[in-house]
């Protein structure tokens, strides 16, 4: 399992939902969403004075499906920005004048939640 070395400052986790938190396309079968293999648990140690922001392709016709879902298993805080384009989410941020960056990007296997392992260091 990969380590990720993070400050322990809140943080803003900018989260995909379809194919790395829930089974892609999922909202779009009979049976519905479904979280991928421990993105549930993830989700749910994330700590709450964090902020958890999920991005998404699907239309905010699936704001009520979406959010429900996630309501019912115990999600949150959260915020979805519905109806994103399909392509690249380029994130840019400052490094702090310490030097910690303060931007991060991780790609994964759609339909397979992230073998990362997030570990605080208090001294960045």
């Amino acid at each position: 399992m990969e380590k990720i070395t993070v400050s322990d400052l809140g943080k803003t986790w900018l989260l995909d939902l379809d194919g790395t938190i829930l089974r892609h396309n999922g909202h779009l079968t009979k049976e519905g969403d479904a979280f991928l293999e421990g993105a549930e648990d993830f989700l749910k140690n994330i700590p709450k004075g964090d902020r958890m922001i999920f991005l998404t392709s699907r239309d905010a016709s699936w704001a009520a499906a979406t959010e429900g879902f996630l309501d019912a298993h115990g999600i949150g805080p959260y915020q979805i920005l519905y109806g994103l384009p399909y392509g690249e989410r380029i994130l840019i941020n400052d490094r702090k004048p310490s030097g910690l960056k303060t931007a991060l990007a991780i790609n994964v296997e759609r339909d397979a939640f992230m073998q990362i392992e997030f570990v605080t260091d208090e001294n960045l």
